[in-house]
């Protein structure tokens, strides 16, 4: 899913990015959402550290409560977040170089009074080329929307009982979708290890694996413990391998 965070402490310009916004969404049928603060204070701060997909952050520069520069600093040294978009939209142009300098890789820098419309739409254009082909991920319709899992948030992906579909579960929700296990074996990568006849896991998603309890953890701290006993060894040198 593509997500979207505009931070911007004037309402009336925070409404007009989210107009541009859901104008450009509405021509593509990616599934999206939108998140709006005023600040970046601690409601912010709990949305950047949550793993909820694919992010593009719009920071006004300078708002009462803290400083676009600040968030971007905190996105990509203390998150260590350098997946996500990150673009400064701001009415102080003086502060240009100071963002360009900071090694923080931004998208853009967009000026509020030159062809902002213009530049948030390009901006769009490029992060949904991005999102749709650069990161790898299962491409799939739900709820009559396309949705794109990226490989990064799947844990596991588990046959339905007495169906043709799956569950994909991700860091941050699940997801069907009908396809067969072996379908979907087929387009994952090699990261991606069959433990049972019905369950694919994330190799690089697993914090650790719990032999006498035959429990797999992974790294937001959900548990699996569905595993083939004739998988066991093999399991452990795969996550052997990924210490």
């Amino acid at each position: 899913m593509l997500n979207f965070i505009v931070c911007e402490d004037d309402k009336i310009f925070q409404q007009e990015i989210k107009e541009q916004i859901e104008k450009f969404m509405m021509r593509s049928d990616v599934d999206y959402k939108i998140f709006l603060f005023s600040n970046y204070g601690k409601d912010f701060e709990e949305l950047a550290r949550k793993d909820i997909g694919f992010k593009m952050y719009f920071f006004d520069i300078k708002t009462k409560c803290g400083s676009g520069l600040d968030a971007a600093r905190y996105i990509r040294e203390e998150l260590d977040d350098w997946f996500s978009v990150i673009v400064i939209i701001t009415a102080f142009s003086e502060y240009r170089y100071e963002i360009l300098t900071n090694r923080l890789y931004l998208l853009d820098f967009i000026n509020k009074i030159d062809n902002c419309k213009k530049k948030i739409r390009e901006n769009l254009s490029i992060v949904l080329k991005k999102y749709s082909n650069k990161e790898k991920g299962i491409i799939f319709q739900y709820n009559y929307v396309v949705q794109k899992v990226e490989y990064r948030h799947i844990l596991y992906i588990e046959k339905e009982m007495d169906s043709k579909h799956c569950i994909i579960h991700t860091t941050y929700e699940p997801f069907k979708i009908a396809k067969t296990l072996s379908e979907l074996e087929e387009i994952l990568d090699d990261n991606f290890f069959k433990v049972h006849r019905s369950i694919i896991v994330n190799l690089n998603k697993i914090k650790k694996y719990d032999i006498r309890k035959n429990e797999i953890t992974f790294d937001n701290g959900d548990t699996m413990n569905i595993i083939s006993r004739n998988k066991k060894k093999e399991l452990i040198e795969h996550v052997t391998n990924l210490s």
